[in-house]
């Protein structure tokens, strides 16, 4: 298992399907050993979720969109939220991903939390970010805010993702509306 160098996930960014697409800026977003994955949405939990046996007794919490400000910007006060990342990715049977966040964030007082990206993988995820610093946390549309790293299997999957998250919300925000 190794991880996936700058140059590596540059030239994958040209393969049918790319590694990652709908980027923002790919000179920004490409990181000596990941990429920074960047917001589109945020979202408020306004109910309970539930996760049972099965996935036939799972139950997402409800969210409500955040409104983005005059200046593309939203203020978040402590609390828990559901990011909706910007960019897709396409990951193939030999590679898998975690996404940590930026350093910045957790300077903030803020920390990102997510579930691995298992090979074979399609989709726009979501995140959740948790604000705890008391005095809350402003971000941009589009401010960059994880960095996803990728990392090689020894040998490529026989048994890809194939979940109920696969292809999620590959229609970007703005042409959902």
């Amino acid at each position: 298992m190794g991880v996936l160098s700058s140059q590596q996930i540059r030239a994958m960014l040209s393969d049918s399907p790319p590694l990652v697409a709908g980027f923002v800026n790919v000179d920004e977003q490409l990181q000596a050993n990941g990429f920074d994955m960047t917001l589109e949405s945020i979202a408020a939990f306004t109910g309970a979720g539930r996760i049972g046996v099965s996935n036939s007794d799972r139950v997402l919490a409800e969210t409500e969109d955040l409104a983005f400000d005059a200046e593309s910007s939203v203020h978040l006060q402590p609390g828990v939220y559901a990011v909706r990342l910007n960019e897709t990715v396409a990951l193939p049977r030999n590679v898998m991903a975690l996404a940590k966040p930026r350093s910045t964030l957790l300077r903030n007082g803020a920390a990102a939390h997510n579930a691995v990206w298992d090979a074979g993988y399609t989709g726009r995820a979501q995140i959740q970010l948790t604000v705890y610093n008391p005095h809350g946390l402003t971000l941009a549309r589009n401010a960059r805010i994880v960095q996803m790293v990728f990392f090689t299997l020894d040998d490529a999957t026989e048994t890809p993702y194939d979940g109920i998250y696969q292809g999620e919300a590959t229609t970007p925000a703005a042409a959902r509306q």
